[in-house]
């Protein structure tokens, strides 16, 4: 039997003893066992370890040694300092037990009150508290028996919002691994692009190094080539920058993602959390499966193609070109012509 808060309507003493038995957090009776925190606060051990799965969102993924954690008490806001046990490391309230015990004994007949439950919309005076598998939907027992769903599959309401929670949480582990090697390749796209320019950079110094050293004949053709590394290099930067912003706006769709699933773990309530973990596993199941974006290939932020030989005589000036190599042809648009020794 489900002894909620407001049981008893008269002003007896009763009535003060069960405000004091009443969990914060899942707003019922203490259930076993009742665990007792270090600012002297009770909880319920299972919305105790809500309460700190909440806060510690990646506990169960850190290995087989698993450290301690913390959370505060809903109650005083008193910060709680677990070991590595969790909350299974806190003091069983044991005294609250027996009373709670002695409570329910002497309550047993009296009338239950609706409380804030979530109500069925089709029978107002039914508590949801199962779960249609076969249309996947929280529902009453009366529209299993009599109503919509009395011909479907239907499960208990706490064991769907376990196993929903529990997805959505391994959803969130996804989403942050996911997040990390994000930022990892946009680490990786922001440091070829600073060697993309440093090496422009550095091909422009020794382009102008050795043209500095020529006649005024060479000065066309130096200009020219000038604008060809440029060219190049506004190819590649702009390129590279596009992919950071791609990555970038990835990035963000899936931290915003992760908050939104966050304070959907938030929630204690197992009908009001199902009405809402569907839709939001779906898409974050449907992000995580996004499109793969483009990366750059191995050495594309090398300019090495853009160096001459200035061996040459000097009615050859006209001749110059870059030393291309066979493999970096790739990267150049149109023909080039032949150079003559």
């Amino acid at each position: 039997m489900d002894f909620q808060a407001g049981i008893l309507r008269d002003g007896s003493p009763m009535e003060s003893l069960e405000k004091q038995l009443i969990c914060p957090i899942c707003l019922e009776m203490f259930s076993k066992p009742v665990v007792i925190l270090p600012c002297q606060h009770n909880l319920c051990r299972k919305c105790a370890n809500d309460v700190f799965q909440a806060a510690n969102p990646y506990w169960q993924n850190r290995g087989s040694v698993i450290s301690g954690g913390r959370f505060r008490c809903p109650s005083c806001r008193h910060e709680v300092l677990l070991d590595r046990h969790g909350v299974y490391g806190l003091q069983r309230n044991l005294l609250v037990e027996n009373i709670i015990d002695i409570y329910k004994q002497e309550c047993s007949s009296r009338p239950l009150k609706k409380g804030d439950h979530p109500m069925c919309k089709e029978h107002e005076d039914e508590r949801i508290n199962i779960y249609c598998v076969t249309c996947e939907v929280p529902t009453c027992s009366m529209c299993k028996v009599f109503g919509a769903h009395k011909d479907c599959e239907v499960a208990p309401l706490q064991n769907v919002f376990q196993g929903q929670k529990t997805e959505l949480n391994n959803c969130i582990s996804m989403l942050v691994a996911g997040n990390d090697r994000i930022q990892t390749i946009i680490s990786q796209l922001e440091g070829s692009c600073r060697s993309t320019e440093e090496n422009s950079e550095a091909a422009k110094r020794e382009l102008c190094a050795r043209f500095d050293a020529l006649a005024e004949v060479l000065e066309e053709k130096k200009q020219e080539l000038l604008q060809r590394i440029t060219r190049e290099q506004g190819d590649k930067t702009a390129f590279i920058q596009n992919l950071i912003c791609q990555y970038k706006e990835q990035l963000e769709k899936s931290s915003r993602l992760v908050e939104t699933a966050i304070q959907a773990m938030e929630e204690t309530g197992g009908a009001a959390f199902l009405m809402n973990a569907k839709q939001l596993i779906q898409t974050i199941v449907e992000a995580s499966k996004g499109g793969k974006l483009e990366k750059i290939e191995q050495g594309y932020e090398s300019m090495d193609a853009f160096s001459v030989s200035l061996d040459h005589l000097t009615d050859a000036v006209h001749a110059l070109d870059f030393d291309v190599a066979e493999e970096d042809e790739e990267f150049f648009d149109g023909e080039e012509e032949d150079v003559e020794e």
